[in-house]
């Protein structure tokens, strides 16, 4: 991660949001009064679909579960009812 200043950040804003799209990279900004997180889109994006399947009851060991699942007993993809 990145670590600039308000200032210095400031100055170069549109090289480094560029930087934090392209790579994904984050930049801490810091300030008198705290500092604050720069992420992309597409990581908040990510974060945020993390979040909220993370909220539902027990998907997190129902994901689990399938990947330990051995895969001759899984059913095929046309064998799925919708």
């Amino acid at each position: 991660m990145t670590n600039i200043n308000v200032t210095n950040f400031r100055k170069n804003i549109y090289e480094l949001l560029d930087q934090t799209i392209k790579y994904n990279e984050p930049i801490n900004i810091s300030t008198k009064n705290g500092n604050a997180i720069l992420i992309s889109e597409e990581d908040y994006n990510n974060l945020m679909e993390t979040l909220y399947i993370s909220s539902i009851p027990g998907l997190k060991e129902d994901i689990i579960k399938g990947m330990n699942e051995d895969i001759d007993e899984c059913i095929s993809e046309e064998e799925v009812d919708l």
